[in-house]
């Protein structure tokens, strides 16, 4: 039992009192950057300094606590403190923790559409501390200098997927003792459509067809709103329908893509620290040295901005055929928004940012979520290569009708 769930179960403040008071003393002769490559020596040193803070503050732990707490104080100074309990192994069917300036944890699981409250309450040097461990090794920190932090959780044995941190100084959300911190979790394996189709999100003829178009060669666009499974789903396309020979560059920011492929180069983003003359390194940075990688495949993992839109555009017109994922609720209105950032951030007018499109993206799938709330393609649409009355125009190929997706075309382009 975690002793964060004994202390609440026997009420004992004496407890958490203990446990704070040995993390505080180890703290001064382990310091995060360290402390988790040294997990077998800080679980040996805790039970020592226990044993001396438990004597000095008079607190007799029983016999069949001792475990517990000392797992309590490996788990704050080796690991990631009251966050292990939420991650893997310990759970594996979270997608989402949040921590708001509140000082409240929350979590989205795989299968939820929303965020629950769990019964956990750290402190904010607990939640610093955390942060330290992730950010540290990152060259990293979260100050009022630095108040808007991106990191990753490792992949590691116990968490094979790891996940990716955003975190913002308490200046930034309010000025309390809290930080805001988001961290999203990947799956700890390549996921394949198989595994979708269990999961519901589709018919198997539907991944049938987009496995066949990502092998045939054609630029596959997936878009939907947050937390709908754009990655994951770009993850089993390009797992299970591009060939193991072919060499693939993928571009994200941060690197969240899992593919078992054997020839795979990951460019990822980094954003310049304020006041540092370091350059960022963007997107669109990331898919111009693509370009001179000799791909067979281009992978962007989001395009965010009207830069990365461009620079995307114009490496899958000169026959580089990649897929990408968008934040859009449907066709039209991915168009008109990829127009609005590639004027705002590039200068390229709306007719021009259309027939970019148009020529640069042959298979646009959509997600979102089902009449119950759960995650599925709402739709597949095939582009026509020329603009339609001054629009990009759609062919459904299959449609969400009834609450049932049902194919309604074929997809006619080739590429190969």
């Amino acid at each position: 039992m975690p002793i964060s769930a004994y202390a609440r179960n026997n009420d004992s403040a004496e407890m958490e009192e203990l446990i704070s008071a040995v993390v505080e003393e180890m703290a001064k002769e382990f310091d995060p950057l360290t402390a988790r490559a040294q997990r077998d020596r800080v679980r040996a040193r805790a039970g020592e300094v226990l044993s001396q803070v438990a004597a000095a503050l008079g607190v007799f732990v029983p016999t069949g606590q001792r475990l517990a707490v000392l797992e309590a104080v490996v788990s704050r100074i080796a690991g990631y403190g009251f966050m292990d309990d939420l991650l893997p192994p310990r759970r594996t069917d979270i997608v989402e923790i949040a921590i708001n300036p509140d000082g409240t944890v929350w979590v989205l699981s795989k299968s939820g559409r929303r965020f629950e409250k769990v019964d956990v309450r750290p402190t904010p040097e607990e939640v610093a501390r955390v942060l330290d461990a992730i950010f540290g090794p990152q060259g990293r920190a979260l100050t009022e200098a630095t108040p808007d932090v991106d990191g990753r959780l490792p992949r590691t044995p116990d968490n094979p997927g790891g996940g990716r941190v955003k975190a913002l100084h308490p200046v930034l959300v309010g000025g309390g003792k809290y930080p805001a911190v988001s961290v999203r979790l990947f799956e700890p394996r390549p996921v394949r459509t198989e595994q979708l189709v269990r999961w519901g999100a589709g018919p198997e003829e539907l991944f049938a067809d987009l496995i066949a178009a990502v092998r045939g060669k054609l630029r596959v666009m997936v878009a939907g709103g947050t937390a709908t499974g754009k990655t994951t789903l770009l993850s089993a396309l390009a797992n299970d329908g591009i060939d193991r020979e072919e060499r693939v560059v993928k571009i994200e920011d941060p690197e969240e893509i899992f593919l078992d492929l054997p020839n795979v180069v990951t460019i990822e983003a980094r954003h310049a620290p304020p006041g540092s003359v370091v350059k960022p390194y963007t997107i669109a940075d990331g898919v111009n040295a693509a370009m001179r990688m000799r791909p067979d495949r281009l992978i962007v993992g989001e395009v965010r901005t009207g830069d990365a839109a461009l620079a995307l555009f114009r490496a899958q017109m000169s026959d580089h055929p990649g897929l990408t994922t968008f934040h859009a609720e449907s066709p039209q209105a991915a168009v008109h928004r990829l127009a609005v950032i590639m004027f705002s951030d590039a200068g390229v007018r709306m007719e021009a940012a259309k027939n970019l499109f148009a020529q640069a993206v042959d298979i646009y799938v959509q997600l979102g979520y089902d009449e119950r709330g759960q995650r599925r393609i709402l739709g597949v649409w095939e582009v026509a290569p020329e603009l339609r009355g001054g629009d990009v125009a759609f062919t459904p190929i299959w449609l969400r009708q009834d609450g049932a997706l049902k194919k309604v075309g074929t997809i006619s382009r080739r590429r190969q």
